[in-house]
């Protein structure tokens, strides 16, 4: 018998239409060489188009989701999505509590890509006084970053400065801030990590065509993925980019919305090899006769 892969245990919310959410998680965390292990927080009604419905946990039920795997396996790595509730923040706060040591990756998914609602204010201020303490690192998209660091309501929110959001988000008490730039106007995305320091680094990536659903949770299950193998957060951090972008380079369209990621884009590029390996055996057999 082989030893088992690196574990990983994800909060989140089921998405149906497999792009998003614990289904992204899953796809992403198994691409990667992890086992995945999952806690659901939400149920949704939604497709590739939008979120039509969204059924929240009750918190008890997310605690004992994540107790019974917990007392069972060895977790390398928390990540944690779509919450929906501040009692399952304040539930999955407690649980976590337990493990100090194990990273925690946290994505703040606040809206679905079409700009349904996730999270209201109470659960960001939440977010921001039990989860950030405990975050490794927090993974948010420039609208999210301005969001949890500024008033939804003030009228310049979306000029403000992404250097003071990852001020203020780090001032929660996260160690990393991972602010990605999918929804600026620039020519390529740049995603920027922050610490306490400023700019740690700096990656810029061709801008794709679009619209993908699940990038964020791919991302973000990615550098969990990358932790839980024993990567530091730098080298986590690129390789998840450099996965995630491929999975978007290979992406699908396979309903009336938006794309999906293909996460086991590597299978494909492996099977094209053998298939050319293959062509090129039997013309040598041919030859040869």
């Amino acid at each position: 018998m082989s030893l088992p892969p690196p574990i990983v245990l994800s909060f989140a919310g089921s998405d149906p239409s497999g792009g998003a959410g614990i289904q992204a998680d899953i796809l992403t965390l198994a691409g990667m060489g992890c086992h995945p292990l999952t806690v659901l927080t939400a149920i949704t009604v939604q497709d590739t188009v939008g979120v039509e419905d969204i059924l929240v946990m009750d918190a008890e039920w997310v605690i004992d989701q994540a107790r019974a795997v917990l007392q069972d396996m060895p977790v390398q790595a928390f990540k944690i999505g779509l919450l929906g509730s501040v009692e399952i923040v304040a539930a999955i706060t407690e649980v976590i509590s337990d493990y100090p040591d194990i990273p925690l990756v946290v994505d703040p998914v606040l809206a679905s890509g079409r700009g349904d609602m996730f999270a209201d204010e109470d659960v960001i201020d939440a977010m921001r006084e039990m989860l950030f303490p405990q975050a490794t690192i927090v993974t948010p998209n420039s609208i999210e970053a301005r969001r949890i660091a500024f008033d939804d309501d003030d009228d310049e929110l979306e000029t403000m400065d992404l250097k003071r959001s990852a001020d203020r988000l780090l001032q929660w008490g996260c160690h990393y801030v991972l602010i990605k730039g999918a929804h600026e106007n620039t020519p390529e995305v740049v995603n920027v990590l922050y610490d306490v320091s400023g700019i740690v680094r700096s990656d810029a990536w061709q801008r794709l065509p679009g619209p993908f659903h699940g990038s964020g949770c791919t991302l973000a299950s990615a550098i969990a993925a990358s932790l839980a193998h024993g990567l530091t957060i730098m080298d986590s951090v690129y390789q998840a980019q450099e996965f995630t972008w491929h999975t978007l380079k290979a992406g699908f369209r396979p309903g009336m919305g938006q794309y999906l990621p293909n996460r086991f884009f590597w299978a494909e590029e492996l099977h094209d090899e053998e298939d050319v390996t293959h062509s090129k055996n039997k013309a040598t057999e041919i030859e040869s006769n």
